[in-house]
């Protein structure tokens, strides 16, 4: 790939676009727009029959306008210095958009874990640990990693172990490192976050009716079909909450090929399918489709690219059909696809804004891991206390006795889950409703992306300012 169709240069002309729309120091305008620091590693691992193989991998702190820097740590054989630099851009952007406190980073590891066993990827995975400590790249007022493509939260929790036994007993340790399993640290919720945040933005842009009438499409979820590409954490979790919020699924992509049905497909079925095949091709009353990027093609009123960067390119845009893109992925859609697409009147919905429902989540538990107290548990007692007594006062007051499953469920005091999906749902809301307002100001010069982009270089820009950097 040349310098100018670069993923990093494809992020440099989402934000150049932005920032002519902004009155900023051109020089402030450069600090931002360049990734601050950027590690490459090479190490040495033992694989389980004796031989060493030398591992490479890099992390990238893309702005330290807020401390620590946050973003994942992926798995792949696509990674490489252009990706992390893009990847951490994203997630800079990303965290200003849904007021989330952190800088940007992104890390990763050339492998493909498919060819490492359990004990190698661990070896791989602390070792990198202890590289990223040894760099001073990682730690919880510094750098805080997260899953990514390839990883979960097992990897996390070989992060966070490296770490603690590193450390020196350090209070915050557990805090280096977001997503790991609820039993070390973690929180509820964090593991379906992306595709729940992606479904709650869907719903909130979904609401305005004059938004979806210039599509030919009426308000809400109900009904609307929809198309997920990849099946992974975040397109599984996509798909299963836009089921659930009743759209219908009509397509499903994975790396084996895509399925498609315009009855709908019921997704718990075709994951056991291919639980069950090793393939979702085959699925009973499905079509089946030659490869998982054909699904990008089907006509759909919701398009959900849930998989890797640059899917929708120059290539095969002309012969996209959605009416509204739902970027699951960091960078699914390449510049020129995105000019065109939008040309045609697509509704964008940018990742920067979009797929932020895993960082909003990774802060809660971050700041979890920093009170050492788990969410809902000093109010969850006193709420249900309280509303018993306000629903006996009812009672009184009516002469009428509410039925005691009744009573149990409208007393029921917030736990853990219900804190993160209400805090979730709410940095979602908030944040589209900041977007459109930027767009609505613009007079409709702008699409989604630029002002999501304008109003991230905003923040940022705000908080250099704070610090006296630029008057």
């Amino acid at each position: 790939m040349s310098a100018d169709n670069s993923f990093f240069e494809q992020v440099h002309r989402a934000f150049d676009r932005a920032a002519t729309f902004t009155k900023h120091d051109p020089t402030l305008l450069v600090q931002i727009r360049h990734c601050k620091s950027v590690c490459r590693m090479s190490f040495p691992v033992k694989r389980d029959d004796g031989t060493i193989e030398v591992i490479h991998a890099w992390r990238a702190e893309h702005s330290h306008h807020r401390l620590p820097t946050k973003g994942g740590i992926r798995y792949s054989m696509a990674v490489g210095e252009d990706e992390v630099m893009a990847l951490a851009a994203l997630m800079s952007y990303k965290c200003a958009v849904v007021d989330v406190p952190f800088g940007g980073a992104k890390g990763g590891i050339r492998i493909d874990r498919h060819e490492y066993s359990a004990a190698e990827l661990e070896r791989i995975t602390r070792r990198y640990t202890f590289e990223l400590k040894q760099k001073n790249f990682i730690g919880p007022g510094v750098d805080v990693p997260a899953p990514d493509y390839g990883t979960g939260s097992q990897e996390m929790a070989w992060i966070a172990d490296t770490y603690l036994t590193l450390s020196g007993g350090e209070l915050n340790a557990l805090a280096c490192v977001t997503a790991k399993p609820v039993s070390q640290g973690g929180i509820m919720g964090r593991t379906e976050a992306t595709g729940r945040g992606i479904v709650y933005g869907l719903q909130e842009v979904c609401s305005y009716a004059d938004d979806m009438k210039r599509l030919g499409l009426s308000p809400g979820l109900e009904g609307k079909r929809a198309v997920v590409q990849g099946l992974g954490n975040v397109g599984f979790h996509a798909a299963k909450f836009l089921q659930e919020s009743g759209a219908l699924l009509v397509g499903l992509a994975e790396h084996e090929g895509a399925i498609w049905s315009e009855r709908g497909l019921d997704l718990e079925r075709v994951v056991a399918h291919r639980k069950e095949t090793g393939s979702i091709l085959g699925f009973p009353g499905a079509k089946d489709l030659p490869t998982g990027a054909a699904a990008l093609e089907l006509e759909c009123d919701i398009l959900v690219p849930a998989a890797l960067e640059n899917q929708i390119t120059l290539e095969n845009v002309d012969r996209v059909r959605a009416k509204i893109l739902a970027e699951g992925a960091n960078g699914p859609t390449t510049a020129e696809a995105d000019e065109r697409l939008t040309a045609r009147g697509v509704l964008i919905v940018p990742d920067i804004y979009l797929n932020a429902g895993g960082v909003v989540v990774s802060y809660f538990e971050w700041l979890k891991n920093l009170s050492h107290v788990r969410f809902g548990r000093m109010q969850k007692r006193f709420e249900e206390e309280s509303n018993r007594r306000l629903l006996k006062a009812v009672e009184q007051l009516t002469a009428r006795t509410f039925p005691a499953a009744e009573l149990e469920a409208a007393a029921r005091g917030a736990s853990e889950l219900d804190l993160v999906n209400s805090g979730l749902e709410e940095s979602m809301v908030s944040a589209y409703r900041d977007i459109r307002e930027l767009r609505s100001r613009h007079g409709g010069a702008v699409d989604l992306r630029t002002a999501a982009f304008i109003g991230a270089i905003d923040k940022i820009a705000a908080a250099y300012e704070e610090m006296g950097i630029f008057p």
